[in-house]
């Protein structure tokens, strides 16, 4: 009863900060971190313990394989070398960087790299969303979004290696290197193979609540799979998402498509959410729980590890775009990235739920009783997420303004656009389609016809809106009287009896379907 209780306060949380955090312009995660902040002080709110081993299994799966829905393989291929450096040798020289930090602190060398594993990734989701309201160039959201899926596994490959250490009290030189290269090659081979499996289910269904229960599944089991193998589940979780966002578009229908990526909208959302309010409520359990270092001796070292993770990504990332950028003038090219670009890259080091994850699954027990320092590093991590989530968080958009990185235009006009396009490409293959009568040929083209005028007069109206605000505005007016007329239509129909509920909800689902794109 007590977790139904407190996941009902943190929905309540969720449902009430999220529109109220954007109203005021404070990210919606640091929101809810402080709510359970509150939550925690209530003393008739429960806590109850959740067991670690099944926090990663829970947490990974559905927010890994909504990342890779997000994504692009071709952009990721072509920024390959600038995600690597990110991903990869930052996430890698980040946590040894705190491990040393840490050790120089009094915990043991195997503790510290713990440490440095579980706060070394960064979490692409506030960089990313404050990319897109401030319009950011697209190569720097391709790599800030690529860093954020792939930094998962580096870091977690090494965390997984060091809880070994941790808990059997010691490992060897070439274990070490046998163990990352199994996480390695199992991991992205069970998620291939799942990948290529649900592909195949998918292409011989076609009700969309299947298709979108097996992408549900899927993660969940590629996981589960690559965890029993002692390879990596994450690696596993990105090689099946990717392969289903670069070979499986065509094995779902557009109902499954459209239905999949609403569910895992939503859940990305609710998990990020839920996540973040349990942050709050696990710091004061942290503090509570602290001996081994004294509270006052593990904020210090989370102030310095903060310290640290801002000014090790801040040289690799300059470091990087130098050199990228004197390779360019070598070759006689464009520059990638100027400072200004690296420098908003190198302040988006924000950590989030990868890292509160991975703390609170630390196991109760090591090789020889409890695991060692545990609710220090657990405290020093979440101080970690609070402070980067409050500083860099509500700091990264005046950065974006002040040093004008932001381009001109927004998303939705690339909508539009690219919208019009569509439609374009749409009429023109029903006029040279072969083989079909004059009349299904005629209907046809005047659907398309009459969508594509719509989509000019969109475009143009919004091109001139600076000119017509209140053109824009009225649109907005008219469009919501006409669905609503629609919608009192359909149910006067449904409550007369004079339709069925399956035959309303149907027109009632295309009703909404167009009004959800002029809200």
């Amino acid at each position: 009863m007590d977790v139904v209780v407190l996941l009902g306060l943190l929905l309540l949380g969720i449902v009430v900060l999220t529109p109220l955090a954007g109203r005021v312009g404070v990210p919606q995660p640091i929101a809810l971190t402080l709510f359970g902040l509150l939550l925690a002080l209530v003393p008739a709110v429960p806590t109850p313990q959740v067991p670690p081993e099944v926090i990663l299994p829970l947490v990974l799966p559905p927010l890994l394989f909504a990342q890779t829905l997000r994504g692009s393989v071709r952009d990721l291929r072509a920024d390959a070398r600038a995600v690597t450096v990110l991903a990869v040798v930052l996430t890698a020289l980040s946590a040894a960087a705190v491990a040393g930090t840490a050790h120089l602190f009094g915990l043991p060398w195997a503790v510290a790299v713990v440490l440095g594993a579980v706060v070394a990734p960064p979490d692409p989701v506030a960089a990313t969303a404050v990319a897109r309201k401030l319009r950011l160039p697209p190569r720097l959201v391709t790599v800030l979004e690529g860093e954020g899926q792939f930094n998962d596994a580096t870091a977690l490959t090494t965390y997984q290696v060091a809880l070994i250490a941790v808990v059997a009290g010691g490992i060897g030189v070439t274990e070490v290197g046998w163990r990352f290269a199994l996480q390695v090659l199992g991991g992205t081979a069970v998620g291939l193979a799942g990948g290529i499996a649900a592909r195949a289910g998918l292409s011989r269904l076609s009700d969309a609540s299947v298709e979108t229960t097996i992408t549900l599944a899927l993660p969940f089991g590629v996981y589960l799979v690559a965890d029993a193998l002692e390879s990596s589940g994450v690696l596993a979780v990105l090689a099946a998402g990717y392969f289903l966002r670069s070979r499986g578009q065509g094995a779902t229908t557009s109902a499954g498509w459209v239905l999949g990526r609403s569910v895992w909208r939503y859940v990305d959302f609710l998990v990020t959410g839920l996540l973040f309010g349990f942050l709050g409520l696990e710091l004061t359990t942290a503090l509570e729980d602290t001996s081994q270092l004294g509270n006052g001796h593990a904020l210090v070292l989370a102030v310095a590890v903060v310290g640290v993770l801002v000014v090790v990504r801040a040289l690799v990332v300059h470091g990087a775009s130098a050199l990228a950028g004197r390779q360019a003038r070598r070759r006689g090219s464009a520059t990638p990235a100027g400072w200004r670009e690296a420098t908003v890259a190198s302040w988006a080091g924000m950590r989030g739920v990868v890292t509160v994850a991975t703390a609170l699954a630390l196991p109760l027990t090591g090789a020889d009783g409890p695991f060692p320092y545990r609710s220090e590093v657990v405290l020093v991590a979440l101080v970690t997420v609070l402070l980067t989530l409050v500083v860099q968080g509500l700091t990264l958009a005046p950065l974006v303004r002040l040093l004008g990185v932001g381009a001109p235009g927004s998303a939705d006009e690339d909508t539009r656009r690219l919208r019009r396009d569509a439609t374009q490409a749409a009429l023109r293959a029903v006029q040279d389609a072969a083989g079909v009568g004059e009349r299904a040929r005629s209907t046809a083209t005047t659907r398309y016809r009459a969508r594509l005028a719509h989509q000019n007069r969109i475009v143009g109206l919004f091109d001139e809106g600076e000119d017509e605000p209140e053109a824009v505005e009225e649109l907005g007016r008219l469009m919501v009287a006409a669905t609503d007329a629609e919608r009192d239509v359909v149910q006067r129909a449904r409550q007369a009896g004079e339709v069925s509920p399956a035959v309303a909800d149907s027109v009632l689902l295309d009703v909404e379907a167009r009004a959800a794109r002029y809200e």
